[in-house]
């Protein structure tokens, strides 16, 4: 290796330990505890889709903990959040109320979006969280716009803009792309890269495999990152927002990751093997690597793990039994949120 370069292994063992400083021992607990109650609300919501609880489609974020939590934790108040349908873990990374986003997908008037939303369309603006998108790719387009918005009104603002690898083949992603670069604008665009659209593999699906580099003909700049590590993701997000409020225009972050469920409950996901799923299960978990890393560190032992887990498992108990004894909403409620009324 010549004269002052360094390996990526080198450059990931600082940056991790960069992070790991700045965090400390309450946020990285924090973050254990963030990851863990995705987890297991999206069980949850898996044992309700079954009991038939929760209707229309449910796509689960179970895997994919650690991108939601690591980027969430650089935003700052004001910046927004957007995503596709697989939203759940985001609303919960945004600090929105567990019992709110339960209710929410069983259709009930005590949740975020009155019942309305439903799983897919979730929409908080009290959490900065501007909604679950069921049109593929359709976000990216929303999410530009308010980057636009925070560029437009100076507000040092930033927008994290998420889609996965299906989306990134649509055309209205390239579009946004060229008018946020145009305009300097501070979107940060997250591809959660599970490795599967829908059914398709990212290699049968995209000619480029590598998806931070779909924005070098712009001109914007991109990284690939281990998105199962919530030290690297955090890292890498927040030189990706630095880079964006300080009116250096947008960025690409290409999280690798990968689902354990199928892409919705209604997939038996064939298209892959059971081995393929348990290999990454046993060395890649987001939430494993954490607790690995905490108690490594002396920060916690198996019994302050296990309370956590106790403590996060009633968080979710109580949020199902919110949302199964909370009231449908009035068919009146059909005719609201319809329009905004505009201050003359």
């Amino acid at each position: 290796m010549a004269r002052g370069q360094e390996s990526s292994t080198s450059r990931k063992k600082k940056a991790d330990e960069a992070v790991s400083a700045e965090w400390g021992k309450d946020e990285l607990i924090g973050a254990y505890r963030n990851m863990l109650l995705i987890r297991r609300f999206e069980e949850r919501a898996g044992q309700l889709y079954g009991m038939g609880l929760i209707g229309g489609f449910c796509h689960l974020y179970i895997g994919q903990e650690a991108i939601a939590v690591g980027v969430q934790s650089v935003k700052q108040p004001g910046d927004q959040v957007i995503t596709g349908y697989r939203d759940h873990g985001h609303m919960l990374a945004c600090g929105m109320d567990p019992r709110e986003v339960m209710a929410e997908l069983t259709g009930r008037s005590g949740g975020s979006s009155k019942g309305k939303g439903g799983s897919m369309h979730m929409f908080s603006t009290a959490a900065d969280f501007y909604g679950g998108h069921g049109i593929v790719g359709s976000q990216v387009s929303l999410g530009t716009g308010l980057a636009f918005s925070n560029h437009y009104r100076q507000n040092g603002k930033v927008a994290f803009v998420y889609f996965g690898d299906g989306a990134a083949n649509q055309g209205q992603v390239y579009e946004s792309f060229n008018m946020a670069e145009l305009w300097r604008l501070p979107a940060i665009y997250i591809i959660e890269n599970n490795q599967y659209a829908m059914g398709t593999s990212i290699e049968r699906a995209s000619s480029e495999t590598h998806l931070f580099k779909r924005g070098a003909s712009f001109r914007i700049p991109g990284e690939e990152v281990d998105g199962m590590d919530v030290l690297a993701v955090r890292e890498a997000a927040g030189r990706a927002a630095e880079h964006a409020r300080n009116g250096g225009g947008p960025y690409i972050l290409e999280m690798k990751t990968y689902r354990y469920r199928g892409h919705s409950m209604s997939d038996p996901a064939k298209y892959r093997t059971r081995e393929e799923v348990e290999a990454v299960r046993k060395t890649r978990d987001p939430i494993d690597h954490l607790q690995e890393r905490l108690v490594n560190e002396g920060y916690a032992d198996e019994a302050a793990l296990k309370a956590i887990d106790a403590e996060v498992k009633k968080v979710v108990a109580d949020a199902a039994e919110f949302a199964r004894t909370s009231p449908e909403p009035e068919a009146s409620e059909l005719y609201t949120d319809v329009y905004v009324e505009a201050a003359q």
